[in-house]
């Protein structure tokens, strides 16, 4: 099971996906440096435990996407 995270990584990873969701992707690496440009704070654990939040929710959602055309495909 992963770790559990802080409740200010998730409310600040929703806010920037709320306000740009656009410049978001599933590549962990680009988040990064989207979430740098965007948050301006000295801990890299921050900024990486967000970007990894925000790639997270991205792939999930694209699963679930996935698994809900395939879903109406074999019906």
């Amino acid at each position: 099971m992963g770790a559990v995270k802080p409740a200010f990584i998730k409310k600040a990873a929703r806010e920037l996906l709320e306000k740009y969701g656009d410049l978001f992707t599933g590549d962990f690496e680009h988040n990064k440096k989207v979430v740098e440009m965007l948050i301006k704070t000295e801990s890299k654990f921050v900024r990486n435990t967000i970007a990894g939040y925000i790639t997270r929710i991205i792939n999930r959602e694209r699963r679930r996407k996935m698994k809900e055309t395939l879903d109406q495909r074999a019906q």
